[in-house]
């Protein structure tokens, strides 16, 4: 049997509870208000502009959900405050919710709340196990948001098409020979990272309404000698994919971001916080900081280190600038990152010296830690060590912190009154109707 019935049998046997549905949608809430908020960018703007040339609005009325997919996705993604689940080290929020999103609003199927969570699920653990067995080399290279986020959007939308197993193979089979996403974007900056996002949702969708119609893609897409572990993860298992068959769910072992850069820089900036309270405490100021040394693990330092952030999107991807904003900000949020910012935190980013540590990397990915010195002017030490960064699964944002930042990110994006689609989006816990964006 292929491993991609085996993926669609285990996920079809794993029970789904109330408890579960309410983590789902605050998991949908936190995309949606993500979405709504990469409006307010370059990045956005230039989607938008694109999804208006393309007829791709609700006002519009969707008649191409992969494209429309493709446009939430990429907003979704556009300001690193989606979520991410560590182990896999997919961000599977702005793959399955973009691709359900799209399928619904064309009207091609009608759900309530309770399918449509239940598909998100699916989504989740599909994209994160396939993260999972891939394996940290593969991560060097491929973005694995965008390789292994298209089976998770294959798999939900195939599953509110009501696709049978043979269909869903078919659908994964599809979804994984259109799987790409290379990092070589973050060398400059350019835009590519969202188009990860969006192409892995929009992948995802028209394999599944291709197999709706009889399409037919290849069973061992995952095993096979000519198939995505060959070519993409040759050092991978994939037999990890349908392992560890009793695991809860992967979505409620998926993070939430706090802060709005790349979830490398969280522990960082968490560790760096604590060391400002402490200094301001002791009367002493954070200009007596000599030097900052950060151990940490090699995967962080291999996509953000980057002591001199020239741009947003660099900053949010500098471990340098981000522990200087972590000792020099009591709120770290879209004003840390523009040009003011870069260039009062310069000279404090230039202090930072970066170590891989082995403990704390053999660690990774299952806990993302750090460990931070500060070297003040006369002498004295200050060490602050994380082993996991808040919002992960054992430093969890309760219910009301995170509606309180998807408030925030909609008002960011020009949603004047969010509460309502606020309450609209949590209601689907109760099997309410699929809300409307307002995009």
């Amino acid at each position: 049997m292929s491993i991609s019935r085996q993926l669609v049998k285990l996920i079809h046997r794993k029970p789904v509870t109330p408890q579960d549905r309410e983590a789902a949608a605050l998991f949908a809430l936190d995309a949606i208000a993500n979405i709504i908020a990469g409006q307010n960018s370059d990045q956005g703007r230039i989607l938008v502009a694109w999804a208006d040339q393309q007829g791709l609005s609700t006002a519009n009325g969707i008649h191409d959900a992969g494209r429309r997919a493709l446009v939430l996705g990429g907003l979704c993604h556009i300001l690193e405050m989606d979520d991410l689940h560590r182990t896999s080290v997919v961000h599977p929020g702005c793959i399955v919710i973009p691709a359900v999103w799209g399928l619904l609003e064309s009207g091609r199927v009608s759900v309530s709340g309770h399918a449509i969570l239940d598909a998100i699920f699916a989504g989740f653990e599909a994209s994160t196990r396939v993260g999972i067995a891939v394996g940290q080399e593969h991560y060097r290279i491929f973005h694995n948001t965008a390789t292994c986020g298209p089976f998770g959007s294959a798999l939900a939308s195939g599953i509110l098409l009501g696709l049978d197993e043979d269909s869903l193979v078919n659908a994964l089979g599809n979804a994984g020979t259109q799987a790409a996403g290379l990092w070589q974007f973050i060398d400059t900056g350019a835009m590519s990272k969202h188009l990860h996002a969006g192409r892995g949702a929009e992948a995802g969708v028209v394999s599944a309404e291709l197999a709706a119609l009889g399409f037919t893609g290849p069973p061992e897409i995952f095993e096979g000698e000519r198939g995505f572990f060959a070519g993409l993860a040759p050092l991978g298992d994939a037999m990890q994919i349908v392992g560890d068959t009793e695991a809860p769910w992967q979505l409620v072992s998926t993070s939430i971001k706090p802060f709005p850069s790349c979830r490398h820089t969280h522990p960082v900036i968490d560790a760096c916080s604590d060391i400002r309270q402490r200094i301001l405490e002791n009367g002493t100021s954070i200009d007596t900081i000599e030097k900052i040394k950060i151990d940490t693990y090699q995967a962080a330092i291999d996509v953000c280190d980057r002591p001199i952030p020239d741009t947003v999107y660099e900053a949010k991807f500098s471990l340098q600038h981000c522990a200087s904003v972590g000792l020099t900000n009591s709120l770290v949020d879209f004003a840390a990152f523009d040009s003011a910012a870069r260039e009062a935190n310069r000279q404090l980013a230039e202090k930072v010296e970066l170590n891989t540590n082995p403990a704390i990397d053999s660690r990774y990915p299952a806990h993302w830690g750090c460990s931070v010195v500060a070297t003040l002017s006369d002498g004295r030490t200050i060490e602050v060590s994380r082993t996991d960064a808040p919002g992960d699964p054992e430093a969890a944002l309760s219910k009301n912190e995170m509606i309180g930042k998807a408030r925030k990110l909609m008002e960011f994006g020009g949603l004047a009154d969010p509460d309502q689609l606020i309450a609209n989006v949590l209601a689907m816990a109760d099997d309410g109707p699929l809300p409307r964006l307002p995009i």
